[in-house]
């Protein structure tokens, strides 16, 4: 990390620390001119990049991101709306324009195929362009409009290469770097046509382990998240519930078949991956759930143990950084999506804040001299942060007005939470799936504790599952290339400033 952008970041960071102590305008003046001073000291590093670590949280909209930061104060006890999270800090910020090419609302196949292969396509579509409808099974229309990713070639350019996600990695996300598929949904071959298998299309299980093979390297180095199911065959056991089998129909164990490369190493629970020596390491498959891992809040009642986020993350530059030319890494905090789709805050919040430690543990370890570090969201959700409460009010909390002591109350008598959600299941209370849709104002919440990690937000408009939100979301940026994030840009041109970075354009 080079020093300019270490002081960038401590300046940063110590004003963001400050605690709700006295306030008055020299306090504004003073951050004022320490910010200044540290944005005129910034210099643009326009070297190569040796690596690069793309970081998504998926739906992590700005609305996520600021009640994550102040949910993050609040639990450590400083000023949450004074306090910033870990890649807040880094120099350089942009927007990105996440609309698909057939949808102004998308979900995360088009969005991260817009971000790791610099097309935008149609919604539910994987690493083809948009010539491509959802559903295409003709295998010659699925070859003949297949887009590279970064991650293809980081692989063709010798560099070792690294998908991370609290989600299956079969899911759309990590999915994208490596899977050329028409339905995202296709993960694997119970779910993909005959029509489509008749013409020789394989799923995106196949397709991970199968991926050396199937563009030019050896194939991605490092694999972690959840999703065992989709690599073991029916008549297989899983290993952590021995109630739970494979979903293949296939007959093939493909944790089986990647075991049988030269120098891998598999795990599916925590003692195994805190075993895995990084230095005698250089393929490490991990897949700690049937399905998706465990929401970070819930994460130490897992029976087998799951790596967070950040140890996950840390142990993947490890075994990657032994490859002299570098490395392509992909960190995805998935299920920030999954607890916004659920209208539960508290998760959605609290899987930002693990993703924060990720990056905070990765700018302790990395280089910004020739690590370039992205930051950003695939899509938003219609979370939104509302009312007029005081400062230090709880973000989870009911709204209080400056100089009360009670909750404002609404039009219709009853209290209000001061974070909501546009539309969704709305409220109910310790239950993780709710039995009929409950939205609006169906219940006075005076007596209800609103921070509680189960408790689940009001939502407007009745809906079985809460939507994915069209506003911009943010890119932040820190290292060689880092400061051509800038304005407004197409959520496409992530990827050329990745392929700039790496200098495959040139």
């Amino acid at each position: 990390m080079t020093n300019i952008i270490r002081l960038f970041i401590f300046i940063v960071f110590t004003i963001s620390a400050v605690s709700a102590i006295a306030e008055d305008q020299n306090t504004w003046i003073n951050d004022g001119k320490a910010a200044l001073n540290a944005a005129k000291q910034l210099q643009p590093n326009n070297r190569k990049a040796k690596n690069v670590i793309l970081f998504i949280g998926d739906g992590m909209g700005i609305s996520t991101v600021t009640g994550s930061r102040i949910f993050e104060g609040q639990q450590r006890g400083v000023d949450g709306e004074r306090n910033q999270l870990s890649f807040e800090k880094l120099p350089y910020l942009a927007l990105s324009k996440t609309y698909s090419a057939n949808q102004q609302n998308p979900d995360s196949a088009p969005t991260m195929t817009a971000i790791v292969a610099g097309v935008k396509t149609n919604d539910g579509v994987l690493a083809l362009n948009q010539n491509v409808k959802r559903g295409e099974t003709n295998l010659a229309v699925i070859q003949a409009n297949q887009v590279q990713t970064i991650l293809e070639k980081a692989e063709a350019n010798g560099l070792a290469t690294g998908i991370i996600s609290t989600a299956r990695i079969t899911h759309a996300t990590p999915a994208a770097t490596y899977a050329h598929i028409p339905d995202r949904d296709w993960e694997n071959d119970e779910m993909l046509p005959a029509s489509a298998e008749k013409t020789g299309v394989k799923d995106i299980a196949v397709q991970l382990v199968e991926q050396g093979k199937q563009s030019a390297g050896d194939g991605i180095d490092v694999m972690l998240g959840g999703g065992r199911k989709n690599f073991l065959p029916m008549d297989v056991q899983d290993p952590e519930n021995p109630k739970k089998r494979g979903n293949r129909h296939d007959g093939r164990n493909l944790i089986a078949e990647y075991m049988q490369q030269d120098g891998v190493a598999y795990v599916w629970n925590k003692a195994q991956f805190d075993a895995i020596n990084p230095k005698k390491t250089k393929r490490l498959l991990g897949l700690f759930q049937p399905s998706h891992m465990h929401y970070e809040h819930d994460r130490a009642k897992d029976k087998a143990g799951e790596p967070s986020l950040a140890e996950m993350t840390t142990k993947a530059i490890d075994i990657l950084s032994q490859r002299e030319k570098g490395y392509f890494l992909m960190v995805e905090a998935a299920r920030v999506d999954h607890a916004s789709h659920a209208g539960n805050a508290y998760r959605s919040f609290s899987e930002t804040v693990a993703l924060s430690d990720a990056v905070k543990a990765t700018l302790d370890k990395v280089d910004l001299s020739d690590t370039l570090i992205i930051v950003t969201a695939d899509h938003s959700h219609s979370l939104t942060i509302t009312g007029y409460p005081k400062r230090g009010n709880p973000i989870l909390g009911k709204v209080i007005a400056p100089d009360e002591t009670e909750p404002t109350l609404a039009k219709d008598g009853k209290p209000y939470t001061t974070v909501n959600f546009a539309n969704g299941l709305g409220y109910h209370e310790h239950v993780e799936e709710a039995k009929d849709i409950r939205t609006g104002r169906i219940k006075d919440m005076s007596d209800v504790d609103t921070t509680d990690p189960d408790f689940h937000q009001e939502a407007l408009v009745p809906l079985e599952h809460e939507t994915h939100a069209a506003e911009d979301v943010a890119i932040f940026a820190g290292g060689p290339k880092a400061h051509l994030f800038h304005g407004v840009q197409e959520q496409s041109y992530i990827y050329y400033v990745m392929e700039d970075a790496f200098g495959f354009n040139q």
